[in-house]
């Protein structure tokens, strides 16, 4: 022990001019992960989940030498071998020293460390053991959070009166309220309630206010046994993600990280989104080498519920989207009952981590499959029961994970991966993966192509070279198929994946990155010489060059060219155009605004373009930009006093050529659709 703290510090003499002097790059985590989701979740998605748990280790680092696997995953920029080399190196070192300590990990390059030690720190291992009422009430943090916002246009589903019409029963006013209590991450409270525009508020059947309540209050470190207790809402994420994986899920792109999940366990949930977690109770159980998490829920989900008399309830349409504003939304709201109950257990030995996961769900009405030949596989039942495997390890400079699971129907799937560090510039991965077509779930995300976890096979394989410190060449290719039809797919079809993306990096002053992407899948088209559909290919190739640059302290600009080409076999070709313009201005410690200035131009929306937007704090926009026309928006962050801050964020996308904007009841007179955002934050 004597001779390792001699060396940590005699070296930091020499480390510590590098790092301590060293900037992290003015590359932006949030833009790097969420560009991950935005073309599954489109607009106005809730991130909050990830973007509020960064901020909070901001101002409160993890101590590495508490840090559990579960802890260093919240970091989602870590890969899960780098998880899995600072778990080893503490394992076998003892507790960290110094935060120096993380230069001598392998795996972890010196882009990561400096990005690493905004998060963490290193200090003496406290718990809730003596802890006062009188401490914990000094050392407390209190956050409370309101947001409101609306698109200024009338739209026609506000102006209908008819009650036999479908229309929109509330205004169009969305508001948001967050609550956070947190005692040094150990005891934290959490409530958030929304409405969204169209939903009524404080009258009809949301007499009550909000239409979206969620709370929960977590304790962590309670005693040697119990790591962790969650009563109210929660999230539950293990193995592949082939049985559970609640929240939000990052798929395919240039962060590497997302090959393999790195799953938290158990842990609160604080998102805005309205789907995809457990209302009830769970707990960590840490016994040595073990850990069992068991859980029982009971969630309300909408969708339509035929009640009967004489037989047993039907389930013919389950929700996912939050929405309650029409007569139909409404009359679905919390109609479907579900039951969830189950337990992970997990088997750590040196190197090597095993985990078994069951779930038991059941419903208060028998779950029906549509009648189309595509849906025969679909689950159809009252219950579902699943059984899934897990395994990693780190070998040398290789990780290798993976997943089995089974639905008690009899079917199965299964993912298995290999992440090799060849070398300390160049890292390979390859993953394979198999759904049936017949394989359940409800909460299962993993790597897929598809929106679901079935009907589906496939090679994901890479590789990430770093010849120096200024230059990251990433590659990816999928080749996958789906045994089975899908929508608007009337055969068994195959597509291909790749992307290729290379970023120049200078010190302190910006980057350039040019990505080039090509998907090819197949899709129903119709020929005069066939009677039937048949398949034919559609190829969207995607061309984007990105530059960002600091001028100094005060501006920041970033600058975007994307082209897109869609080309479905027996139809005309599509053609996208986004260029935009974004500058950051922070002139005054207590004002900070950025703004964009977009043109857009594409032939219809098959070449629609995705692209992330800043916005007021935790909240994210990826709207699609199609047709012809400008878009330019304005975000002003005011700190008001040293515990209250102002956002304001005004959005305008200006059409050519257009009469109307929107489709059905979102639909408005005029070629202009804007928005306005405010938000309040309060931190005692």
């Amino acid at each position: 022990m004597l001779f390792r703290k001699f060396l940590i510090i005699s070296i930091s003499m020499f480390l510590n001019s590098t790092i301590s002097s060293a900037q992290v790059e003015d590359t932006s985590i949030e833009e790097l992960l969420l560009e991950q989701l935005s073309e599954e979740l489109g607009d106005d998605i809730d991130v909050s989940e990830i973007l509020e748990r960064l901020s909070y280790y901001t101002k409160n680092p993890l101590n590495l030498n508490t840090a559990t696997e579960a802890d260093l995953s919240n970091l989602i920029f870590l890969s899960p071998q780098q998880i899995e080399n600072i778990i080893y190196h503490k394992k076998v070192s003892g507790d960290f020293i110094s935060i120096l300590e993380l230069q001598g990990i392998t795996g972890l390059s010196l882009q990561t460390i400096l990005l690493l030690r905004n998060f963490v720190t290193v200090n003496q291992v406290m718990n809730l053991k003596n802890l006062t009422l009188k401490e914990i009430i000094a050392n407390d943090e209190q956050i409370l959070m309101v947001r409101y916002g609306r698109i200024l246009e009338k739209q026609r589903g506000y102006e209908i009166k008819d009650a036999l019409l479908s229309r929109y029963l509330g205004d169009p006013n969305r508001y948001a309220l967050r609550y956070r209590w947190n005692y040094d991450n150990k005891i934290k409270v959490s409530v958030n309630m929304k409405k969204d525009a169209g939903e009524p508020f404080f009258y009809n059947k949301q007499r009550y206010g909000f239409d979206f309540y969620s709370a929960h209050i977590e304790f962590n470190k309670l005693n040697k046994s119990v790591s962790k207790l969650v009563i109210g809402d929660y999230a539950l994420q293990f193995g592949q993600g082939l049985v559970v994986w609640n929240g939000l899920s990052f798929g395919k792109g240039v962060w590497i990280g997302a090959v393999a999940r790195q799953g938290a366990g158990l842990k609160g949930y604080s998102s805005l989104n309205e789907n995809n977690y457990q209302r009830g109770i769970s707990a960590e159980i840490e016994l040595g080498k073990w850990k069992w998490t068991p859980f029982i829920a009971y969630n309300s989900l909408s969708g339509n519920l035929q009640k009967s008399d004489t037989t047993e309830n039907t389930i013919t349409t389950i929700s996912s989207t939050g929405l309650h504003r029409t007569p139909t939304e409404l009359s679905y709201r919390n109609q479907i009952k579900q039951i969830i109950y189950g337990s992970n257990i997990s088997y750590r030995y040196k190197r090597w981590k095993l985990g078994i996961t069951y779930m038991g769900l059941q419903f208060n009405g028998r779950k029906l499959k549509a009648t189309n030949v595509r849906n025969i596989f679909d689950f159809e039942g009252k219950s579902l029961h699943q059984l899934g495997v897990s395994y990693q390890t780190t070998y040398r400079n290789y990780y290798i994970f993976g997943e089995t699971a089974y639905s008690f129907n009899g079917a199965y799937a299964t993912i298995n991966g290999i992440i090799a560090s060849l070398h300390p510039t160049l890292s390979l991965f390859t993953t394979y993966r198999n759904y049936a077509r017949d394989y359940h779930s409800f909460y299962a995300q993993s790597l897929s192509e598809g929106s679901t976890v079935a009907n589906e096979s496939g090679i994901y394989a890479g590789f990430v070279l770093h010849p120096n410190r200024k230059i990251e060449w990433v590659n990816y290719v999928d080749i996958f198929r789906f045994p089975w039809l899908k929508f608007r797919v009337d055969a068994p079809s195959q597509g291909t994946d790749f992307l290729s993306q290379l970023t120049y990096s200078w010190y302190k002053k910006g980057k350039i990155a040019i990505r080039y992407r090509h998907r090819l899948r197949q899709e129903n088209i119709n020929l005069p010489q066939f009677n039937t559909n048949v398949l034919g290919d559609i190829n969207r190739n995607q061309l984007r060059f990105d530059y960002q640059y600091r001028w100094n302290d005060t501006w920041n600009m970033r600058s975007r060219i994307e082209l897109a080409l869609f080309n479905k076999e027996a139809n005309d070709p599509s053609k996208g155009l986004l260029v935009y313009q974004d500058i950051f201005w922070k002139g005054l410690r207590k004002l900070q605004l950025n703004t964009r200035v977009a043109y857009f131009n594409t032939t219809d929306f098959n070449s629609r373009i995705f692209a992330f937007e800043n916005d007021v704090l935790y909240a994210s926009s990826f709207p699609i930009y199609y047709d012809k026309g400008y878009r330019t928006y304005l975000n002003i962050r005011w700190r008001i006093a040293k515990a209250l801050d102002f956002w304001t964020r005004y959005a305008l996308t200006y059409y050519i050529n257009r009469e109307s904007v929107g489709s059905g009841l979102d639909v408005s007179n005029g070629n202009i659709r804007s928005d306005i955002k405010f938000q309040m934050r309060w931190q005692w």
